[in-house]
Parts: C-alpha cells; structure tokens; sequence
C-alpha cells in the first residue's frame, strides 16, 4: 500500500520535507495539532503541556512497550491559527539534537487540506540518523489515525 504521507530528503542536506493532503477540511486538521485532546489520540502519547500561541511550550509523554517513558518538548515560536506553527522538537535522554520545525497548513477546495513540514537538523548526519530509524512508516501510521480521528471529531 503507498504511504499518503511523502518524506523528501536530498542528500547532503540537513532537512527533511513531509507533506500530506488529508481529506480533512483546513480548520479540522489544523485543530487536530492544537487540541491536547485530539493530539492524545493520533500521536498516542500523552499531553502534559500544549501551549498553542506565540512563545508557548509544549511536553509529551510516552511509553514504550516495555513501560519505560519517553518526554518530548519543544517551544512553540510562531503561531497562526489554520496557517502555520513554528516550532522547537527535542527527544529527552536521546542522542538526537533538538530540531526546527515549520508546519504550514493549506485549503484544497472545502473537503481537502495540505500539512508540509519542514523539519531543519542540526547536521546532515543527524537527520540521516533520524531517517534509519522507521521514521516515514511511523509518521504515515500517525497520520493516517489523525485523518480517521478527526473526522469523528467534526
């Protein structure tokens, strides 16, 4: 089955471009980003904080299959309602650096809108390291349950 969700990365470069066009009207996929509730259900993790304006923060918590738990935080710097969020994404106690992340959100028609993600790493090397793990199947997997359940949330 083709992933909907598509990972661009040129060599040599310490980026990656994800982009997704969810069947989702704008409002609802932008909420599915900025609603702690919403947030919970797709990514599978747990909200300890979700700040969504300017200068907000924001902490998640998961755990893995053998109970260990896993933080991830990050400062949200920019922040336009059904446009875009500029923000900061560390993994706690882990060797990867923290990233930039640019969101932008798009209308297709009524029915239809676009995610791109521009996520910027620290080095080539780091974002080559982020793209041995399963990251494109694992982000796809979480974008897939964000379609499904924010239609149930509209």
């Amino acid at each position: 089955m083709e992933q909907k969700t598509k990972i661009h990365a040129e060599n040599d470069r310490q980026e990656i471009i994800v982009t997704r066009v969810f069947d989702l009207p704008l409002e609802l996929l932008f909420k599915a980003y900025v609603e702690p509730e919403i947030v919970e259900q797709w990514m599978g993790t747990k909200v300890l904080k979700l700040e969504s304006h300017n200068h907000g923060s924001y902490q998640f918590e998961t755990t893995d299959p053998r109970g260990s738990k896993h933080l991830f935080n990050g400062t949200i710097h920019a922040f336009e309602p059904n446009q875009k969020i500029i923000r900061t994404f560390e993994m706690e106690n882990t060797p990867f650096p923290v990233q930039l992340e640019f969101l932008t959100f798009e209308p297709i028609g009524e029915e239809q809108s676009k995610l791109t993600m521009h996520i910027v790493y620290k080095s080539v090397a780091d974002r080559d390291n982020m793209l041995k793990l399963p990251f494109a199947q694992g982000i796809n997997m979480a974008h897939n349950r964000l379609q499904e359940i924010a239609l149930k949330t509209n």
